[in-house]
């Protein structure tokens, strides 16, 4: 099996690296927060430290493109503490010049680069189920394969440079954002009409108009849980990535554009560190609705 640092142990960085060790690698974890850090640790991992063993392969789920470059390249980024040889899997949301650019700053060192980013959420991240949208050249899915098997139940191979997966990663944004955008303003609108939301999500869930995140985040609202799975604050950055790439190409998104445009006022309003379903909460407030609160 393979030693594989594992840098980033959020919501779906840590149910990756658990994913990791139960395929029965040697996981060698970092992340500033000691709590995530020390599951993984309770689980048979190792903290990540510069007298660790070289990697095989590193698995990097940080939360944008300054912090890969930074995890990866800067004064004391990890990509140097691999194996000659050695595989970088890239999984944040970045723009696919930027992927471009990482995977040129790998192969300088005689590494190689995989553009993966990531879907399916922190329960399919710790069910080793997620879906990877993945670009590299074959070297790059030959030095990762077994790290993928372990952490997806679908790897997705769009191309032999990167690029093409954060391309197909933006366009899985542009959905997500939307849906979830929509799915608030489904369940205030259910909510101005006295509907409960319990009963809407029944019904939707078996009806044309249901989408995976409103059946996964709409539980959210009606038990009053924003403990965020995923923050509203991702979401000015992931679909600022999708309207730059937009722009570029000349193309229109007055859909993403207005849901972009909710998700920065609902992080002005305060709800940045909140479950992405909190977009729920400022819709409603604009009504002066009353939605499900913790009792």
């Amino acid at each position: 099996m393979s030693i594989i640092y594992t840098i980033g142990l959020g919501s779906m960085g840590q149910g990756m690296a658990l994913s990791l060790l139960r395929a029965g690698h040697e996981v060698y974890g970092f992340d500033p927060d000691n709590e995530r850090l020390a599951k993984v640790t309770a689980s048979g991992g190792h903290a990540l430290t510069r007298k660790t063993p070289a990697a095989d392969v590193l698995v990097c789920v940080v939360l944008n493109a300054t912090q890969t470059q930074d995890a990866l390249f800067g004064d004391d980024g990890w990509a140097k503490h691999l194996k000659s040889g050695g595989t970088i899997v890239s999984c944040a949301t970045v723009a696919p010049d930027f992927a471009i650019q990482m995977e040129a700053k790998a192969q300088a060192l005689g590494l190689h680069y995989l553009d993966a980013p990531i879907s399916g959420g922190s329960v399919r991240a710790a069910d080793g189920q997620l879906s990877i949208m993945a670009s590299g050249t074959p070297a790059a899915f030959d030095g990762a394969d077994k790290a993928l098997m372990a952490m997806a139940d679908t790897i997705h191979r769009l191309g032999d440079q990167a690029g093409p997966g954060s391309a197909m990663k933006a366009v899985n944004q542009l959905l997500a954002g939307v849906h979830i955008a929509a799915m608030g303003e489904a369940l205030a609108l259910a909510t101005s009409q006295g509907l409960d939301l319990a009963r809407v999500l029944d019904v939707i869930r078996v009806s044309a108009g249901t989408s995976w995140m409103f059946e996964n985040r709409a539980p959210h609202v009606i038990d009053a849980d924003y403990t965020p799975r995923s923050m509203i604050n991702i979401w000015p950055k992931d679909l600022g990535i999708v309207t730059q790439i937009a722009d570029t190409a000349k193309l229109p998104l007055p859909l993403t554009q207005t849901a972009l445009d909710q998700y920065r006022a609902a992080a002005d309003a305060g709800l940045g560190l909140e479950d992405d379903a909190a977009i729920t909460k400022l819709i409603a407030s604009s009504a002066g609705l009353r939605l499900p609160v913790d009792t």
